[in-house]
């Protein structure tokens, strides 16, 4: 499981919402309200409070019976105005955090979109959801509510200790030093808990990563019989969930007996030097029982601080996290004055090409290829050699460590990666399709396509009789990642796609490779559609779907080692001779 980069969280309450302050600007009015209408809310517990020592001294003492009504009228009426200040204060808060929450995840995902293809080598769908749902939801609920509670309880406080000097600075000063304790524990637990929620958060992601693949494997997972195998992966994730959540209990949850027998403390200090302060005449037992009133109501809240604690601390990880993938910069980006490509002259040139997934294993060396406009060019050889990856650095979805790739002469890095895509069609051996209807996906080949265009686009793709004999034709549902479709569909429906789009540029990436005979000559049919009048790379595992092609390129171990035409290579005796005779042997 990659714990990596969770973050740490050594900002503040108060830094984290600066960082914040631009998702929160175009709600600042509403904030604002929601803010001035937790002010009375805290600020109400200190007149309610107050109203004790009159009650006391007036009714309990004096026997005044006209205060024994009046008072208790003030006290429900000041906690109503309360009780529709705070509705509003969540309302409000809500709102703000709703609309924080779906603009942090628009902003993460806009980002998502920009990240190059080793990103998602490098992160499991799992750590993907965690980061960029999960994130937004805690960052922006957390750090709201926890705002909410800190005003609510800030002016509380403010109220309540004036309350307390009004009615004894003597009292006051007792109940302050204990209050100033309870900051300690506070820091150890602090200390405790960051560890776990960062290790939580990665077994969170691992979580989901097993769904995800429950869910897209579910066939491999019943045919090889790996039911148990999954449900044990599972199980160890659930117990390990369990085993951090007991943990953080145990490193959090002790800060609430403690703030317990604090606040004991505190209360017997004020109640003994409380006791001589009215034998004295110095207070009067309003003034003690008010002042005690509002003593409770200043230690209560710190009773649940671990739970409260947990929270704010997630919040301040998940801002962590948010801002690190916000200021992360794709490898592969935009030159200054990039290029746009309009259209395809002269060809596609590979100069002394070097490329490396990982740091000191490279899987391309010095290739030196040329694509001409309009031609055909196959790639051939022995598995994970590098002909995948040659048709992956076409489009910039690597960019080449060493060496260039031209474009009519032009480095593809000085060109607008949006325009050179659109000048590229690529159909692969697994061709993802999107939940939705046939329209909607061939749609994604060109989006302002016309039915008649669809339509054409299925003749030549050989699937316009299969769609015309669906229930909905062109609406039909195809499920996710075209479940309700047979392998041959899919592929008929990506090249579809690729008709659509019009590119002058076809990559095929084994895209024949997974399906039987039957399949594979009416996908080969399609292709060959496709291929008309346009420059295609073939990467090719059966050689009998490529002996057409202008140049045949062989490629082992990530380096060019033939190249020439079906005719040409045979006569050489070599390479390709021997991956020849290996499939058509038996068959002349």
């Amino acid at each position: 499981m990659n714990l990596k980069n969770q973050g740490k969280s050594n900002n503040s309450f108060l830094q984290n919402w600066c960082r914040m302050w631009p998702f929160v600007r175009p709600y600042w009015g509403r904030a604002l309200l929601g803010v001035l209408c937790t002010i009375p809310v805290g600020a109400l517990d200190g007149a309610v409070a107050m109203f004790l020592k009159p009650f006391m001294d007036k009714v309990m003492v004096d026997k005044q019976p006209h205060f024994s009504a009046l008072i208790p009228f003030l006290i429900v009426g000041f906690t109503a105005v309360q009780g529709v200040l705070l509705y509003a204060s969540n309302y409000l808060n809500t709102w703000v955090a709703r609309k924080i929450t779906i603009d942090v995840k628009r902003k993460l995902y806009t980002k998502l979109l920009s990240m190059d293809t080793s990103y998602f080598d490098k992160n499991n769908s799992g750590q993907i959801l965690a980061r960029y749902s999960n994130d937004a939801e805690t960052a922006s609920s957390g750090l709201i509510d926890n705002f909410k509670q800190f005003l609510v309880k800030a002016f509380s406080s403010v109220s309540l200790i004036f309350v307390l000097l009004y009615n004894s600075w003597q009292l006051a000063l007792i109940a302050i030093v204990v209050l100033l304790l309870f900051f300690y524990p506070m820091k150890l637990a602090r200390q405790k808990m960051k560890d776990i929620i960062k290790q939580s958060m990665g077994n969170l992601a691992y979580t989901m990563t097993i769904y995800n693949e429950t869910f897209a494997g579910n066939k491999t997972i019943r045919s090889f019989t790996l039911e148990d195998a999954f449900k044990k992966r599972f199980e160890e994730a659930t117990d390990r969930a369990f085993l951090l959540a007991i943990n953080l209990v145990k490193g959090t949850n002790w800060l609430s007996p403690i703030m317990h027998i604090l606040m004991s403390i505190g209360i017997a200090l004020v109640i003994a030097a409380g006791s001589y302060l009215i034998v004295s005449g110095k207070i009067t037992s309003g003034n003690f029982v008010a002042f005690v009133a509002a003593l409770m109501m200043l230690y209560s809240p710190l009773k649940s601080i671990g739970d409260k604690y947990v929270s704010m601390h997630k919040s301040f990880l998940a801002v962590d996290r948010i801002f690190k993938i916000l200021g992360t910069k794709p490898t592969i980006r935009d030159a200054s004055n990039a290029l746009n490509l309009q259209n395809i002259k002269e060809g596609i040139m590979f100069e002394d090409v070097c490329f490396s997934y990982l740091k000191g294993r490279e899987v391309l060396h010095n290739i030196n290829l040329v694509i001409p406009v309009g031609g055909t060019v196959a790639l051939v050889g022995n598995s994970g050699g590098g002909k995948t990856t040659i048709s992956a650095l076409i489009p910039r979805l690597y960019d080449v460590q060493k060496g260039s790739i031209k474009i009519d002469g032009v480095d593809i890095k000085h060109i607008s990666q949006k325009s050179l895509r659109q000048q590229i069609a690529m159909v692969f051996q697994d061709n993802f399709l999107f939940s939705g209807t046939v329209k909607e996906n061939i749609l994604l080949g060109n989006a302002h396509a016309t039915d008649e265009e669809i339509w054409q686009a299925l003749q030549n793709a050989c699937l316009a009789d299969f769609v015309k004999e669906l229930p909905a034709q062109l609406e039909t549902q195809i499920g996710e990642r075209g479940i309700l479709l047979s392998g041959g569909q899919k592929q008929r429906l990506a090249i579809a796609r690729a008709f659509v789009k019009d590119a002058p540029i076809v990559i095929l990436d084994e895209a024949t490779s997974a399906l039987d005979n039957k399949s594979e000559k009416i996908v080969q049919e399609a292709l060959d559609n496709l291929m008309k009048n346009r420059t295609v790379i073939v990467i090719a595992h059966r050689l009998s779907t490529i002996q057409n092609a202008d140049k045949i390129v062989v490629i082992n171990d990530g380096s060019i080692v033939e190249e020439g035409t079906h005719e040409e290579l045979l006569k050489l005796k070599g390479a390709y001779s021997s991956l020849y005779d290996m499939q058509f042997k038996g068959k002349k």
